[in-house]
């Protein structure tokens, strides 16, 4: 009797993807209670059990061979969701290797990600609903025949618009793009949000197109509009409701909607819960999708498993109601505060926050590429993540009983690790801007605490490299000697271990008055040089080298008296500081800065700014023209590489000799404009060639690595994937790091010299 009721009431046998309740039926599939089969195996029962069974201490996994080699992604846009449902039976017909599904509302949100704006380069107009159809052969061919059969069926049934193929390492961007979906819908504004609640039902393949058909009806009487999007090839769909969940309306909305989801999903005998488990959501509604006698089944099964009930309880059964036990409650006003950044446009800092969705991209380890997030690559602990830097924030910004809501150590505490890499700028699907959020966490909290010696010393760098550049011998020796520099390390809680940087014996300001420098033949165009305090002071030499690099290329270069960036003030949280800077750059180079006679940086993280954080620290009458200042403010890379596709630079003008070259790419670098960029210019010499390394921060982060209590964080960060790279690298094989603190990562890290790019060009021209 039990059996019959189990293959009465669970979901059909053809549903790959299915997770409701305790896979029972799965079991009843095995010996001894059918002949023939496979043997008595429980794992079938604890695989996607939630924990609520045992802890397991063990696993052995089932490897699967590798696919094919070849790769061809048909991507057919469609004109509906029903037309897009309907397709997916079409494309399935011929065997994919996967079938997944986007609709125009995730598509229109990837527009305004900056990871995302790359990978759309193959989506033509706002299409309703987009499919992504990937083949794999032995051959490019073979392959592209199968894509090209489905190609021409849909075609005959009148079935899509478009059919972009995309092929080789293009394909990574399609799944990137793809995967990105969970995270970007964070981003819809404002405090309505696409909800979990019903996101992964599964019905047979077959059925797909009906039942959306009906849910999109259902959504209709709800006066509600869903999200549709994922593993259509599968049968199963990502349908989120958009809700405000500190509304009482909404929050029945959010129960009377999975419920009736819950009986549209019985009616089509699918799965409630296609591969993310039931959980306090949706084990409410086990009983009404499985029957009641198999769920009094799952409570005998979890408490002879279970019988103190300590295994994860009340997320299979003896569940709450979803609807209560919920982060906000019923007209709950979000809070706003008074900050020196302004988050008008993601609606205030408590709303950024809001934003993170808990996906875990910030957990993503140094295979999986990008940048964040540094601190949990080295201490893997989940407190150094932005999702629980994001978590913490909105805890306490929400339920602050204390005059300044910023005033808590226990934000402190998670910030700690932040090294404002801006790793999460760009690559949390969600936008989660941690760094902004911690530079205006800091500023908050000292309004209260007080601003640090080291603090104020670090923000304040400029100007006493100003004073001690007036006697440049005598400050660097102070900066050398084991007696003065253990002092001031000692006095400012600086790493023994590192090695203050020192001043140059003058300022490239000084030098470029002194040389003002000028193309000897033709001038191509114009150029303003950012005079950086990190290039001005430490690096010289490397300015210098900029500007002559430029002049001899045919660019006649300007410099003008100007404001020191204000980085190092917004790192350390010094926003008043930072906004004067900010607000005077504007001003200086708003009236002279255009396409034509752009601004160009040395310094990532200070030129950068221009782009990233000016157009939020100016007034609002301002905001316009910073962001059209910030969109012709570059770092040398990108110039160079413009002038290089208009023809103006070409590898006839640098040596032919062969180099090999590693390049190291610094974080905000890669957050705000692409490593591409240097890349490309580094491998111009026709025999020069290129190797990125895979690595995320170096590090240093600033002034992150050179304090006592974050120095041996920084160096686990820099053994993450750059130093064993650096170590590994020939003798004669030249590394490249473009930022300062880069440089001198690498070099307390593995003892070798991280070059600029633009010494490698110089070498490489004077040679020619």
């Amino acid at each position: 009797e039990q059996a019959k009721r189990i293959k009465s009431e669970f979901p059909k046998k053809s549903i790959r993807r299915r997770n409701t309740g305790y896979a029972v039926d799965l079991l009843l599939d095995t010996k001894p209670f059918s002949k023939n089969t496979e043997a008595f195996n429980f794992c079938k029962l604890l695989a996607g059990s939630e924990g609520t069974l045992a802890f397991t201490t063990e696993i052995k996994l089932n490897i699967s061979p590798l696919q094919a080699p070849e790769v061809v992604i048909v991507a057919p846009h469609f004109e509906s969701i029903r037309a897009t449902t309907k397709a997916v039976l079409t494309a399935m017909k011929h065997k994919p290797t996967a079938c997944e599904m986007m609709d125009d509302l995730i598509l229109q949100l990837t527009k305004d990600n900056i990871e995302q704006q790359k990978n759309r380069f193959f989506v033509e107009g706002d299409p309703a609903g987009m499919l992504m159809v990937e083949f794999r052969g032995k051959t490019l061919a073979e392959a592209e025949k199968k894509a090209d059969a489905m190609i021409a069926e849909m075609k005959a049934k009148g079935e899509g618009y478009a059919f972009p193929k995309v092929y080789g390492d293009d394909t990574k961007k399609v799944w990137t793009l793809r995967s990105a979906g969970l995270g970007i819908l964070a981003n819809i504004p404002g405090d309505e949000k696409a909800v979990a609640c019903i996101e992964d039902t599964a019905v047979a393949l077959e059925d797909l197109p009906d039942y959306i058909e009906d849910f999109t009806s259902m959504m209709d009487k709800f006066e509600q509009r869903a999200v549709y999007y994922a593993h259509a090839g599968d049968g199963e769909l990502h349908l989120r409701p958009v809700l405000n969940l500190k509304k009482a309306k909404d929050i029945q909305l959010f129960h009377d909607i999975t419920e009736e989801t819950a009986k549209l999903v019985k009616k089509y005998k699918g799965s409630f819960s296609g591969e993310h488990g039931d959980g306090r959501v949706r084990a409410e509604f086990i009983p009404l999708m499985v029957g009641e006698e198999n769920y009094q089944l799952f409570k005998r099964i979890k408490a002879n498993w279970d019988e103190n009930g300590i295994f994860n309880p009340n997320k299979i059964v003896d569940a709450d109601p979803m609807n209560t036990n919920l982060r906000y409650e019923p007209e709950q006003e979000t809070a706003q505060f008074d900050t020196i950044f302004d988050f008008e446009s993601q609606g205030g800092i408590l709303r950024l926050a809001e934003k993170c969705n808990g996906s875990g991209d910030c957990r993503k380890l140094s295979l999986s590429g990008g940048t964040m997030c540094p601190s949990y690559r080295a201490t893997r602990n989940e407190k150094e993540t932005t999702r629980a830097r994001a978590n913490t924030l909105r805890t306490f910004l929400t339920q602050n009983a204390k005059e300044n809501a910023f005033d808590h150590p226990e934000i402190k505490e998670v910030m700690d690790l932040c090294l404002s890499c801006k790793g999460c700028t760009s690559e949390c699907p969600s936008n989660v801007d941690m760094s902004t959020m911690k530079a205006e966490f800091l500023y908050q909290y000292q309004k209260t605490n007080g601003v640090p010696l080291r603090s104020w010393a670090f923000a304040n760098i400029a100007k006493l490299n100003g004073l001690g550049s007036i006697v440049p011998s005598i400050t660097n020796f102070a900066l050398t000697n084991s007696l003065t520099s253990g002092l001031m390390k000692k006095i400012l809680n600086v790493a023994p271990k590192r090695t203050l940087p020192t001043l140059h014996k003058t300022t490239l300001r000084k030098w470029f008055n002194k040389n003002k420098p000028k193309p000897s033949g033709k001038i191509i165009s114009t150029v303003y040089l950012f005079c950086d305090e990190f290039t001005d002071f430490n690096d010289t030499e490397i300015g210098v080298t900029a500007v002559k690099l430029l002049t001899k290329l045919g660019y006649e270069v300007k410099m003008v008296k100007h404001e020191e960036s204000g980085r190092a003030a917004i790192s350390k949280g010094l926003l008043g500081m930072a906004q004067k800077f900010a607000k005077a750059n504007v001003a200086t180079f708003k009236d002279i800065i255009t396409k034509e006679t752009p601004l160009i940086g040395i310094e990532p993280s200070a030129i950068l700014s221009f782009r990233d954080e000016y157009p939020r620290l100016v007034d609002k009458s301002a905001q316009e023209t910073a962001k059209n200042l910030g969109k012709n403010a570059l770092l040398i890379d990108e110039f160079l590489s413009q002038e290089i596709q208009k023809g103006n630079i070409t590898s006839a003008q640098f040596t032919k000799e062969k180099q090999h070259i590693k390049l190291h790419g610094h974080c905000h670098q890669k957050a705000l404009s692409s490593i591409e960029h240097t890349a490309w210019l580094l491998g111009l010499p026709e025999n020069y060639t290129v190797d990125i390394i895979p690595s995320g921060c170096c590090g240093m982060a600033g002034s992150f690595g050179y304090e006592a209590e974050h120095y041996e964080v920084s160096m686990q960060v820099g053994e993450d994937a750059l130093f064993p790279a650096v170590r590994a690298a020939k003798e004669d094989t030249i590394i490249v790091a473009v930022g300062t603190s880069c440089r001198h990562q690498i070099a307390d890290g593995t003892g070798r010299i991280g070059r600029h790019l633009v010494e490698v060009l110089w070498e490489s021209f004077v040679k020619r």
